[in-house]
C-alpha cells in the first residue's frame, strides 16, 4: 500500500503504472530531482492537491494492475 510519507520517486520506481495518476493530479515532474526525496504529501501540498484523493487513486491503480497480472 502506498502512503503519504513515501517518496514519489520510490513509488514510481516500484509501481511505474502510477505515473499516469501522478500526471492526472498535476504532478508531472515524477522524474525530476525533487521526486527522489519529496514525499507524496509534500508534493501534494506544494501543488495544492488533495493528498487523500491522490493516495486513494494511487492504491486503486496498483490494485487494478495487480489484479490484471493475477497477483
Amino acid at each position: 500500500m502506498i502512503n503519504r510519507k513515501m517518496s514519489i520517486g520510490d513509488v514510481v520506481k516500484k509501481h511505474p503504472e502510477t505515473i499516469a495518476t501522478f500526471e492526472r493530479y498535476g504532478l508531472g515532474c515524477v522524474g525530476c530531482q525533487a521526486a527522489l526525496f519529496e514525499s507524496i504529501e509534500q508534493g501534494a501540498e506544494v501543488h495544492d492537491i488533495d493528498v487523500e484523493a491522490l493516495i486513494t487513486d494511487l492504491n486503486r491503480e496498483i490494485k487494478r494492475v495487480g489484479a490484471s497480472d493475477g497477483k
